[in-house]
């Protein structure tokens, strides 16, 4: 029932994301040139990588030793937009209706992190990951990540179609309020190293 909810909310949904899509796409496109889109292998469902499809924010900028500048440095103005108003996650839609991912569920990673997780943390690659999740409507980047995968397994152990409607509905909310869109300090979320989980106490809807 969730692999066919997200195929019918995206197919319905389409006369009002595509347009916008194309928009963006020829936004990006002159601002930033090309690439359009931003392509990157992300671990999936049982961690099995895919093509993870974003807008392209940031330039493609070296220092003189040849190393990409920090994300801060390289984030355009028009690459900021996109992200603090969630639109670069918006090709993410075809990676759903390709079985890469869910309209919900945690959100994929880097590949690199899949051995610093914790038998625990590595259950949230348990379900397909999603453009939003339980983690995102609660802190996003905002929250460590000791925090947010706890909130992934939680999501893992209590998702359902309505706990899904709950979190797209609040998903939408925090966009327009612009909220927790970026770690204090960070033009992105800082990079995870492998800590253990501070706490193993319940979050509940």
């Amino acid at each position: 029932m969730k692999r066919l909810s997200d195929i019918l909310l995206v197919l319905l949904s389409a006369p009002f994301w595509l347009p916008l899509l194309t928009v963006l796409a020829l936004l990006v496109r002159l601002k930033l040139g090309a690439p359009v889109l931003f392509r990157q292998q992300r671990p999936g469902l049982h961690g099995r990588p895919f093509t993870l499809l974003k807008f392209r924010t940031m330039l493609d900028a070296c220092d003189a030793g040849g190393n990409p500048l920090p994300d801060d440095k390289r984030l355009t103005p028009l690459g900021n937009l996109l992200r603090r108003t969630s639109l670069d996650e918006f090709p993410e839609l075809i990676n759903v209706l390709r079985g890469d991912m869910s309209l919900v569920g945690p959100r994929p990673l880097l590949a690199r992190y899949l051995g610093r997780y914790t038998p625990e943390q590595a259950r949230r690659h348990e379900i397909r990951p999603g453009i939003t999740g339980w983690a995102q409507v609660n802190g996003r980047n905002a929250i460590a990540w000791e925090e947010k995968f706890r909130l992934d397994v939680w999501y893992v152990d209590h998702r359902s179609l309505l706990l899904d409607a709950k979190i797209l509905v609040r998903t939408i909310w925090n966009v327009f309020r612009r909220k927790d869109i970026a770690a204090g300090g960070h033009a992105t979320m800082p990079e995870f190293t492998g800590r253990a989980p501070q706490s193993e106490k319940d979050s509940h809807p």
